[in-house]
């Protein structure tokens, strides 16, 4: 991995550190209780971090993310003082859909697929 390969991924790690701590510890918002940040992509010049973002139950999405929208500034704030860059990335937040896409799939496939031990002989 390049270098700079390796300071996007080390910053998008610190900024998921960040942000998730102030989730759970520092924000009194109850919109964003049960928010999990999943990871964190940034921009070569670190001047836009994507922040992805899961809630449960997935109902929940629409005033999560109205929340966290809410609290970007704060967020970009306690995210310029742990970077201690001269510029703090802008955050964009974007619902992490794969474990929903997960959760239908495994769906179709329980309806699909029959419940119990597989008869004798499949496989063969």
């Amino acid at each position: 991995m390049s270098p700079s390969g390796q300071r996007q991924r080390r910053a998008g790690e610190a900024i998921r550190e960040v942000i998730a701590g102030a989730l759970t510890t520092e924000l009194a918002d109850p919109r964003l209780q049960m928010v999990t940040v999943t990871s964190v992509e940034t921009s070569p010049a670190l001047g836009r971090a994507t922040v992805y973002w899961t809630v449960l139950p997935a109902s929940r999405a629409g005033e999560a993310a109205a929340a966290l929208e809410s609290a970007r500034g704060v967020l970009q704030g306690r995210v310029g003082k742990a970077l201690r860059s001269r510029q703090t990335p802008h955050l964009v937040f974007v619902r992490d859909e794969l474990q929903d896409h997960a959760r239908r799939l495994t769906a179709l496939i329980d309806r699909v697929a029959p419940e119990g031990p597989p008869p004798e002989g499949a496989g063969e």
